[in-house]
Parts: C-alpha cells; structure tokens; sequence
C-alpha cells in the first residue's frame, strides 16, 4: 500500500475497479498518512473520516454487484475550502463561516462525486481565497512541503501541498488571480487554469453562501501531479452553468496538433517589466529548447500586439473591481478619494473604480483578445513564467498591498509577484502549469503553457509531452 500515495487518480480508480485494492482500503490509507505526517504542514484541515468510510464502503458493496458510478470511483480526494460540500464544513477561512455546514454541494464537487469521487477532507486557504499564501485565523497558516518556512502558495495552497505530500491525487481548485497556477508552481505540482466559463462555480465562497454570481476572470479547476490527471478532472467538471444547461453542450476541440514537430511555439520566458530571475529563467529556457530539440517550431520573439505592462494594467482593475464584491459602500467611497501614489492607494482606487471606468477597462481586454486571436494564427502555444521568483517566505503583514517581496536580491511589490498571470487571466485563456525542474535549493520551478481560448486540450496536450521530454515529474517533498 505504501505506494498509493504518489499514484494517479486514474491508476487508483482501475486498482479499485480491478480489485486490486479497495475502497476502503485507499481511504484508510490516506487517512492514516494525513495523521502522520501533516501536522507540520498543515494542509488538510476538515475531515469527515466516518462519512467518508461509509461512502468508501457503499462504493466496494457497488463494485461488488458489477456497478461503477463513474472514472473516479471509489478514489478518496480532497477540496479546496471554498467550494461548498454538502454535510462537511466549509469556512473559507473566515471566522464568521467556521462552523457553516452547506446543504449542497458547488457544482464542480457535485460533478466529481457523480464521477465516483469519495470526498473525505478540505484543504486550507487564505481568508475568502483571497492572497498568494495560505493562511487565516480559523485553521492558520499552511507550510510549504519544499521548505517549510515558505508559502505553498494561494488562494489553492492547502490544495498544492497535500497534492505535493502524497495526501490526495487529485484537487479542485480556483484561480482568479492565479490561484491555480501560483500554488502549482510555488509546490511543484501540475494545475490547470480553463477557459472563462467552460467549468460552472456555483457554490463556490466568495460571495456569500446562496450567491449566484460567477465573478469576472474566477475559474474552477483541477490540480493534480499528472497532466492525465488534469485532463480526467476537466472532463468531468466542464459543462454549461445552470442558465445555460437547457441549451447547450460543451465539446472542446481536440488538440491542434498529433506530432510535437507540428507545433509552433512561442517562448515569452522574460519581460523588462517583470525580470525573472537569471536561475529560474535558466530552467524555463532549458524546457523550450527540450521541445525545440524535439522538433518544436520555438520562437523566443513573437509576441501579441500588446505589452506585458498594458495586460497587467488591465488585469489588475478588472482583478481588483472584482475582489470589491464585499467592501462597503462606505470603504468604497473612502477608498476612491484615496489619491496616494502608494501600492495600498493604488489598489484601493481600483477596487472602487465606476462601472463606466470598468467598461472601458473591458473594452481594453476585448482588444486584446483579439490581439490574442491574430497571435494564434502563427502560433499555437505561448509559454510564459508563472513567477519571477520561486516560493515565497512567510509574510502575513497588512495591508497584503503594502508587502515587499525580494526577487533576485531586489525590493518589488507583493502585487508585482502576479504579474505574469496578466496574460492568460485577463483574456479569458487556458493556462497549464508543469514543473519544469529545481533550483538550486531545492524549489521546485513551473511553467505555464497558454493557448487560444476554449483550446484547453491543446495546452494540455503540450503540458504532458514537455514533463515527458523533461522527465523530472513533480518533484517529491523530502520526508514525504
């Protein structure tokens, strides 16, 4: 049994179908594996072991009589804290929600139920999903497995971690401002950020429970440690939303291409505006000239019609009008006279911009994507870094804004550290993330892989074959 805890969810599911191990028996032993070893981490802060058990034991009873409920039945996974799940609690790590006990499940753990998934634990966050680390006052702060006095990573880090500590093969995350994709490559795991709207979030906190809203740029989406991972957990959750389900289906195209000589590929691996530094940049062009040796068309020149300072302008007033959801009337209006040129003031003036200023911001991202569009006529793919740097260390300062963040030895803004998530997050796009090797202290280092939008199987599809040429895997936390 012990080495359940790095297998796939497709490997566990046909262990389970093929009665090679049971239901139970994989519970159990994630079960007994969270006890052991998660306290210094503290990634999985919610279980239902009883719940969980009898859910294991009806799946075996099922298997027994020649019945499958689905691709993932019978395999114990855990959820990022936000998504509501019926019967077990679900705080995104706010106080005032610590003892709320949803009635029903979010959509995307609805589907992974019907999928045959036995959930049995919640994976820590940041209050309301709302940092690039992971911590709050309800279950506190989750370590990175890599280096415990470093973040995973946020809004999804408790998500990253377990996955990283052979907890869980499989995780639901969000990803608004990078949620996703910030914890994949700050734990070395593999995370995919859809096309906006292709996975309906309803349930998900924020807003409050019962909102119906699906926020602007905020996507659900799997983690995982394999891209067949990611690719099972997008099947199962993507689907039309509740307005739209009378009237249409999803069919996403199949990947562009069937030999890896066939793609182009364009390689955005630095920026003036946002430096990355020279050893992550190292590994990052190591993995394009991987896929050029291979026979890949790479291109370290071509761009969108756009700068990376525009996007990030962008990205950052409709990111920030976003997150304003829950600021009162009152903050709001305090916060647009605030007329400092600090990080703080700056943010405060985008979270209370005016629905008119908001249009034209959206009128700006149209622009782009079709920018985007005419891009990927010549291209298939853009690889981009995830961050300037790798994981963070601990900092739980306020306000977040007024954070300074080192990066190759050098003071930048906190915000600064999301900076490359402006280009797929702004637009809409699908965003695969994949660990692309280690520093030389050991943190690991993805890469993100974006393409035309509703094109998620064609960034998937790139994802896999590059960990194959690049054969590092996600790397194993040592002690796990």
């Amino acid at each position: 049994m012990s080495e359940l805890a790095y297998l796939s969810a497709i490997t566990i599911a046909k262990k389970i179908r093929q009665k090679e191990i049971s239901s139970r028996e994989t519970l159990d032993y994630f079960l007994d594996r969270v006890a052991k070893l998660d306290k210094p981490i503290n990634s999985v802060v919610t279980i239902d072991a009883d719940r969980a058990r009898a859910e294991a034991d009806a799946a075996d009873a099922a298997l027994a009589r020649g019945e499958a409920s689905g691709p993932l039945h019978g395999v114990p996974m855990t959820i990022k804290d936000s998504f509501q799940t019926a019967g077990m609690r679900t705080t995104s790590g706010a106080p005032e929600l610590a003892h709320f006990v949803p009635t029903e499940d979010a959509w995307p753990v609805a589907r992974l139920r019907e999928a045959g998934a036995i959930i049995y634990g919640k994976t820590n966050l940041p209050i309301y999903a709302g940092d690039l680390q992971s911590y709050n006052d309800v279950f506190g702060t989750t370590n990175n497995p890599h280096d415990q006095s470093r973040t995973p990573g946020g809004s999804s880090g408790g998500s990253a971690a377990a996955l990283a500590c052979g907890f869980t093969p499989l995780e639901l995350g969000s990803d608004i401002g990078g949620s996703i994709r910030l914890p994949s490559h700050m734990s070395g795991v593999v995370g995919h950020k859809p096309s906006y709207g292709i996975v309906p979030a309803h349930g998900q906190i924020p807003g409050p429970p019962g909102t119906l809203t699906l926020a602007d740029l905020a996507v659900a989406g799997p983690m995982a440690r394999t891209v067949d991972d990611l690719k099972l957990g997008l099947n199962i959750m993507a689907g039309p939303n509740r307005w739209e389900t009378p009237a249409w289906r999803l069919r996403l195209p199949a990947p562009h291409h069937r030999k890896l000589s066939e793609y182009r590929i364009a390689a955005w691996l630095d920026d003036p505006f946002c430096r990355v530094e020279p050893e992550s940049r190292a590994l990052l062009e190591q993995a394009a000239e991987k896929l050029a040796e291979a026979g890949a068309r790479v291109n370290h020149e071509a761009r969108p019609e756009f700068s990376l300072e525009k996007v990030t302008d962008t990205f950052f007033a409709l990111l920030q009008a976003a997150l304003a959801g829950g600021v009162s009337r009152e903050k709001i209006e305090a916060f647009a006279a605030d007329q400092g040129d600090s990080e703080v003031s700056q943010t405060r003036r985008r979270q209370a911009i005016r629905h008119r200023e908001w249009l034209s911001y959206h009128e700006r991202r149209l622009q782009m994507r079709k920018h985007w569009e005419n891009f990927f006529k010549d291209w298939d793919i853009a690889l981009l870094p995830v961050m300037p740097c790798p994981a963070i260390p601990h900092d739980q300062s306020q306000p977040q804004a007024g954070r300074i963040a080192k990066v190759n030895g050098e003071d930048r803004s906190y915000w600064g550290l999301i900076t490359w998530m402006a280009p797929a997050g702004t637009c809409y796009l699908p965003a695969t993330v994949v660990p692309v090797g280690k520093l030389s202290n050991g943190l690991p280092v993805g890469i993100q892989i974006v393409g035309p939008y509703l094109e998620d199987n064609t960034t998937l599809d790139l994802a896999k074959r590059l960990m194959t040429l690049l054969g590092v895997g996600c790397p194993r936390p040592a002690g796990f």
